[in-house]
């Protein structure tokens, strides 16, 4: 029986947060996966020692590419759509989790959906501390929970384009995206997700699996580094950085296309306008009036323009 969703695991030396993850897929109601697991330059026993250790009905449907040095996530992602052949996909990252329904949910919306091309499900972030003193002899205990985007109704590309609104562990989708779309951007070290989204958002419409249940668990620790560390949090700094060469790349694009009058309209008078807002509020400010009466009928002024 060939599979319907394909699982990619991106890894490297956390043997721990692996062995979690593959039980968080082996345990899904939908039996019909298969898995590939990427190990990034890690080392390549340990991995093959934590999927041999898996029960051979599970086993069996686990696969894995090893790369001698470390390619990149997002080369690593891309190896792990190109070895499976399931039509629907998702990005498993080695330290997230999922709740047991969610392939079975989300495969059954998109049978149902075929204009769709893909379905997020809402997503907790799951803050964990590591328990018992060193990664190999402790564990890590979720010490509190918050959903993710909450407050939105849909996943849309306006929202997006300020910055990513769901993360992999989240989006189930069909394969065909990539032949329409083509893979993951392998320039990129960090920031290829939302890149995606961004592209995939560009001509699909998306939706919430469930309006209020999380089936996507994102793991984050604020004080590991290392091997043990979110991207999102340990390379704070890589973000910025490849967010900002992004939209510069899609602004010279743009302005080849378009020319750069508009661009360049905007941008003087989005600057005015946060100046004269700016302005307004100092000038409030020195009066004799309460600050918070002050600030608040100035934002409502604002807010009627």
């Amino acid at each position: 029986m060939s599979a319907r969703v394909a699982v990619v695991v991106r890894t490297k030396d956390r043997p721990d947060f692996l062995r979690r993850a593959l039980r968080s897929i082996a345990s899904q109601t939908l039996e019909d996966w298969e898995c590939a697991v990427v190990n990034d330059g890690g080392d390549a026993a340990a991995v093959d020692a934590v999927i041999a250790a898996l029960p051979e009905a599970h086993r069996n449907r686990v696969s894995a590419v090893h790369h001698e040095t470390s390619r990149g996530r997002w080369v690593s992602a891309n190896a792990g759509v190109l070895a499976t052949s399931a039509p629907l996909l998702v990005l498993h990252d080695d330290d997230d989790t999922w709740h047991p329904e969610f392939l079975e949910r989300a495969a059954a919306y998109l049978d149902g959906r075929p204009d769709r091309a893909g379905v997020v499900s809402r997503i907790e972030i799951r803050w964990e501390e590591l328990r018992g003193g060193s990664s190999e002899g402790g564990f890590y205990e979720t010490v509190s929970t918050e959903m993710f985007q909450d407050h939105l109704p849909v996943p849309t590309l306006a929202d997006t384009l300020l910055f990513n609104r769901y993360v992999p562990i989240g989006f189930v989708y069909r394969r065909s995206l990539h032949a329409e779309l083509g893979l993951y951007d392998e320039r990129l070290p960090v920031v290829g997700d939302w890149n995606f989204n961004l592209r995939v958002l560009a001509r699909h419409a998306l939706e919430y699996l469930d309006d209020a249940t999380p089936y996507a668990y994102w793991h984050q620790r604020t004080g590991d580094a290392g091997a043990a560390g979110n991207s999102v949090i340990a390379a704070r700094g890589d973000h910025a950085k490849y967010d900002a060469l992004i939209r510069d790349e899609e602004l010279r694009r743009h302005v080849d296309e378009h020319g750069l009058g508009l661009v360049l309209y905007l941008t003087k008078f989005i600057d005015r306008r946060f100046v004269e807002v700016e302005a307004g509020i100092r000038a409030e400010i020195r009066e004799s009036r309460p600050v918070s009466t002050r600030l608040l009928e100035r934002f409502r002024r604002l807010r009627r323009r």
